[in-house]
């Protein structure tokens, strides 16, 4: 039985500071952002078969966004944070 992709990989939750600006008061800020990071086990877990191998020596440590929306400070209105970074490859 294949393992899910979890089990390849050590998480560890952090938060990175980013800059955006609030469409609706266009106030600029700056927001900690939760992500969590994913760096691969130094061995592959026990029970995996030859496709598990396969996709273990392709797999890299990245980054997951946690956080979707975020409370403008001056406003107090949620805005979304563009998807365009929402997976981030170290």
């Amino acid at each position: 039985m294949a393992l899910h992709e979890r089990e390849f990989f050590h998480e560890r939750p952090e938060t990175k500071p980013a800059t955006f600006t609030c469409p609706k008061c266009r106030h600029r800020d700056e927001y900690q952002v939760r992500w969590i990071r994913r760096t691969k086990k130094e061995r592959l877990p026990p029970g995996a078969d030859e496709r598990d191998r396969a996709i273990f020596g392709k797999l890299r440590d990245y980054l997951i966004r946690v956080d979707d929306t975020i409370l403008c400070r001056r406003c107090q209105r949620k805005f979304e944070i563009p998807s365009h970074q929402s997976l981030v490859f170290i």
